[in-house]
């Protein structure tokens, strides 16, 4: 994904140097590296790595929630126990910390003027 983001910013930044050339040049280049990008540009949506993300913490949580369980009924080792809920531990507060920027985001958003 980073290697389509790399080739993503080369496209503008070829469009933008060749388009120093002449004015009338320049809205076609740019247009056609901005129709270029679009097109070339597939992967995973912001709304699909959110979702992941989030079904990804939840596990981290369950298997946490597991393993104390399992530190209860001395199957485990404390030292598993403590693995397992510091990871969840991250992972919350992960999760916490993007949530804030993207209400923070979605409130700067919002006090902008149409």
């Amino acid at each position: 994904m980073i290697d389509k983001i790399q080739a993503t910013s080369s496209l503008f930044t070829s469009a933008a140097g060749a388009a120093k050339a002449s004015d009338k040049t320049e809205n076609s280049l740019l247009g056609t590296a901005v129709s270029a990008a679009a097109s070339t540009v597939v992967g995973p949506t912001f709304a699909s790595v959110l979702g992941n993300m989030a079904n990804e913490t939840v596990n981290t949580l369950k298997k946490s929630e597991g393993a104390a369980f399992a530190g209860i009924q001395g199957t485990a080792s404390t030292r598993e126990v403590v693995d397992a809920m510091l990871q969840a531990d991250q992972s919350l507060k992960t999760a916490i910390a993007i949530r804030d920027k993207v209400v923070n985001a979605y409130l700067e958003i919002t006090k902008m003027q149409i």
